[in-house]
């Protein structure tokens, strides 16, 4: 969106909606076109925010060139931006002492696998977690993932100061940027479970899984009492 354009209020544009589907009374489209309009405007500010979050000034300088134990050896925060000069890592909970990697995490990250390559033609893209690299890779390797670069937080210096302070199987979302050789932290999720809503989840927004947008879009949406699984005892096909 264009920056100090005058926007057509959103009603107006909802107006011009010529879509009439199979069957549908005068009142779904009367509310449908209510709904028109409101998503226009949820656009509009996904657009404002998004501006917002570039003006951003410097984040703090990052000291320390911290390492992490990828499939080859030792690799350096700086590494890790290849030729690009913006990082996004997400640090994913599958800490030593847990059993099992998150299914939040790993729901997430089986839809950025898909859209890794895409990714990484901008950005550089690198997952971490506190396990081992050995079990990480295992891990990826069950999941099916094929994009996706893990590495082992080893020594967890990373996350306590850009995920958790306390060491705790958290997860985290931060972004970095690199300008002349020198890197500086530029964003990171902050929306804290006491920041949630009334009978909501705590979540960031925009939401970064789409499972989660595609179910706002259905008559149940979220619920309140499913969420992702490792594994699922049936699978619906369709033949």
């Amino acid at each position: 969106m264009a920056e100090n354009s005058t926007l057509i209020p959103a009603a107006e544009l909802a107006a011009k909606n010529k879509a009439q589907l199979p069957n549908e009374s005068p009142e779904y489209r009367l509310a449908r076109n209510a709904l028109l309009a409101e998503e226009i405007e949820l656009r509009r500010h996904i657009e404002r925010v998004a501006a917002l979050r570039r003006t951003l000034p410097p984040g703090g300088k990052v000291l320390e060139d911290y390492a992490f134990q990828g499939p080859n050896g030792v690799v350096h925060l700086s590494q890790l931006f290849g030729d690009k000069d913006t990082l996004v890592i997400y640090s994913m909970m599958f800490g030593p002492q847990r059993e099992r990697a998150c299914p939040m995490c790993t729901a997430m990250l089986t839809s950025w696998d898909g859209t890794a390559r895409n990714l990484r033609e901008r950005v550089a893209l690198a997952i971490t977690a506190r396990s081992p690299i050995e079990r990480l890779l295992d891990f990826k390797q069950e999941r099916g993932w094929q994009n996706l670069q893990l590495y082992s937080d080893t020594q967890g210096d990373y996350t306590r100061a850009y995920v958790d302070s306390g060491d705790g199987d958290m997860p985290g979302l931060s972004i970095f940027t690199r300008r002349d050789g020198i890197v500086h932290h530029f964003w990171s999720g902050e929306m804290s479970g006491e920041m949630a809503d009334p009978g909501q989840d705590p979540r960031g927004a925009p939401d970064l899984d789409p499972l989660w947008t595609i179910l706002d879009l259905t008559p149940a949406g979220r619920g309140s009492t499913w969420y992702p699984k490792l594994e699922y005892t049936s699978l619906t096909t369709i033949k």
